[in-house]
Protein backbone atom coordinates (compact mmCIF):
# COMPACT_ATOMS: atom_id res chain seq x y z
CA UNK A 1 0.00 0.00 0.00
CA UNK A 2 1.46 3.36 -1.04
CA UNK A 3 1.99 6.26 1.33
CA UNK A 4 -0.79 8.24 -0.37
CA UNK A 5 -3.23 5.33 0.04
CA UNK A 6 -2.42 5.32 3.75
CA UNK A 7 -2.43 9.06 4.40
CA UNK A 8 -5.12 10.40 2.03
CA UNK A 9 -8.08 8.92 3.94
CA UNK A 10 -6.70 10.23 7.25
CA UNK A 11 -6.13 13.73 5.88
CA UNK A 12 -9.55 13.67 4.18
CA UNK A 13 -11.26 12.71 7.45
CA UNK A 14 -9.42 15.49 9.29
CA UNK A 15 -10.46 18.06 6.66
CA UNK A 16 -14.10 16.97 6.96
CA UNK A 17 -13.86 17.18 10.75
CA UNK A 18 -12.29 20.63 10.53
CA UNK A 19 -15.19 21.82 8.38
CA UNK A 20 -17.82 20.54 10.81
CA UNK A 21 -15.99 21.78 13.91
CA UNK A 22 -15.72 25.21 12.28
CA UNK A 23 -19.50 25.11 11.77
CA UNK A 24 -19.98 24.22 15.44
CA UNK A 25 -17.76 27.13 16.48
CA UNK A 26 -19.52 29.51 14.11
CA UNK A 27 -23.11 28.62 14.97
CA UNK A 28 -22.47 27.93 18.64
CA UNK A 29 -20.35 31.06 19.04
CA UNK A 30 -23.09 33.17 17.52
CA UNK A 31 -25.92 31.43 19.38
CA UNK A 32 -28.42 34.33 19.42
CA UNK A 33 -28.09 35.15 15.72
CA UNK A 34 -28.30 31.47 14.84
CA UNK A 35 -31.52 31.18 16.86
CA UNK A 36 -32.86 34.27 15.11
CA UNK A 37 -32.13 32.67 11.73
CA UNK A 38 -33.84 29.42 12.78
CA UNK A 39 -36.87 31.35 14.02
CA UNK A 40 -36.98 33.35 10.78
CA UNK A 41 -36.88 30.08 8.81
CA UNK A 42 -39.77 28.70 10.90
CA UNK A 43 -37.77 25.96 12.63
CA UNK A 44 -39.63 24.86 15.79
CA UNK A 45 -37.77 24.39 19.10
CA UNK A 46 -34.78 26.34 17.85
CA UNK A 47 -32.62 26.34 21.00
CA UNK A 48 -33.09 22.64 21.73
CA UNK A 49 -32.65 21.65 18.09
CA UNK A 50 -29.54 23.81 17.74
CA UNK A 51 -27.99 22.22 20.84
CA UNK A 52 -28.72 18.72 19.51
CA UNK A 53 -27.32 19.54 16.07
CA UNK A 54 -24.14 21.07 17.53
CA UNK A 55 -23.68 17.96 19.70
CA UNK A 56 -24.19 15.64 16.71
CA UNK A 57 -21.77 17.65 14.57
CA UNK A 58 -19.15 17.57 17.32
CA UNK A 59 -19.54 13.83 17.90
CA UNK A 60 -19.46 13.11 14.17
CA UNK A 61 -16.34 15.24 13.68
CA UNK A 62 -14.52 13.55 16.57
CA UNK A 63 -15.48 10.19 15.10
CA UNK A 64 -13.86 11.17 11.81
CA UNK A 65 -10.69 12.56 13.40
CA UNK A 66 -9.92 9.36 15.25
CA UNK A 67 -11.46 6.96 12.77
CA UNK A 68 -13.63 5.55 15.57
CA UNK A 69 -16.99 4.22 14.34
CA UNK A 70 -16.25 6.27 11.25
CA UNK A 71 -19.12 4.98 9.16
CA UNK A 72 -21.66 5.88 11.87
CA UNK A 73 -20.08 9.30 12.40
CA UNK A 74 -20.16 10.00 8.67
CA UNK A 75 -23.77 8.79 8.46
CA UNK A 76 -24.82 11.12 11.29
CA UNK A 77 -23.07 14.04 9.59
CA UNK A 78 -24.68 13.08 6.27
CA UNK A 79 -28.20 13.04 7.73
CA UNK A 80 -27.74 16.35 9.58
CA UNK A 81 -26.25 17.95 6.46
CA UNK A 82 -29.08 16.82 4.18
CA UNK A 83 -31.84 17.85 6.62
CA UNK A 84 -30.25 21.26 7.21
CA UNK A 85 -29.64 21.77 3.50
CA UNK A 86 -33.18 20.99 2.39
CA UNK A 87 -34.84 22.91 5.22
CA UNK A 88 -32.59 25.99 5.30
CA UNK A 89 -31.51 26.39 1.68
CA UNK A 90 -34.78 26.12 -0.24
CA UNK A 91 -33.45 28.24 -3.09
CA UNK A 92 -36.36 27.27 -5.32
CA UNK A 93 -38.65 29.51 -3.21
CA UNK A 94 -36.52 32.64 -3.56
CA UNK A 95 -37.86 35.15 -6.07
CA UNK A 96 -34.77 37.36 -6.44
CA UNK A 97 -32.41 35.79 -8.99
CA UNK A 98 -29.21 36.91 -7.24
CA UNK A 99 -30.32 35.65 -3.83
CA UNK A 100 -31.56 32.40 -5.41
CA UNK A 101 -28.18 31.85 -7.12
CA UNK A 102 -26.31 32.50 -3.86
CA UNK A 103 -28.53 30.11 -1.90
CA UNK A 104 -28.21 27.51 -4.67
CA UNK A 105 -24.42 27.66 -4.26
CA UNK A 106 -24.81 26.90 -0.54
CA UNK A 107 -27.25 24.12 -1.37
CA UNK A 108 -25.05 22.42 -3.96
CA UNK A 109 -21.92 22.77 -1.81
CA UNK A 110 -23.70 21.01 1.04
CA UNK A 111 -24.88 18.28 -1.33
CA UNK A 112 -21.26 17.76 -2.45
CA UNK A 113 -20.15 17.52 1.20
CA UNK A 114 -22.93 14.98 1.80
CA UNK A 115 -21.64 12.99 -1.18
CA UNK A 116 -18.16 12.88 0.31
CA UNK A 117 -19.64 11.70 3.60
CA UNK A 118 -21.40 8.88 1.74
CA UNK A 119 -18.01 7.81 0.39
CA UNK A 120 -16.82 7.47 3.99
CA UNK A 121 -19.95 5.50 4.89
CA UNK A 122 -19.37 3.14 1.98
CA UNK A 123 -15.59 2.81 1.98
CA UNK A 124 -14.74 3.24 5.64
CA UNK A 125 -11.99 5.23 7.33
CA UNK A 126 -8.93 3.96 5.48
CA UNK A 127 -5.99 2.13 7.05
CA UNK A 128 -5.03 4.67 9.75
CA UNK A 129 -8.00 4.54 12.11
CA UNK A 130 -9.04 3.21 15.50
CA UNK A 131 -11.66 1.17 13.64
CA UNK A 132 -8.79 -1.00 12.35
CA UNK A 133 -7.14 -1.76 15.70
CA UNK A 134 -9.07 -5.00 16.32
CA UNK A 135 -9.37 -6.26 12.78
CA UNK A 136 -6.25 -4.71 11.29
CA UNK A 137 -6.13 -2.62 8.14
CA UNK A 138 -8.28 -3.67 5.20
CA UNK A 139 -6.61 -6.18 2.90
CA UNK A 140 -6.11 -5.42 -0.78
CA UNK A 141 -7.63 -7.88 -3.22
Amino acid sequence: MSLSEQLSPLVGRIVFAWFFLAQVASYGGDWENTLTLLTFRGVPGGAFLLAVVLLLLTMGAISLIFGFHTRYGALILFVVTIIATVSLHDYWRIADATERATDFQHFISNVAIAGGLLLLVGMGPGPIAIDNVKSGPPKKK
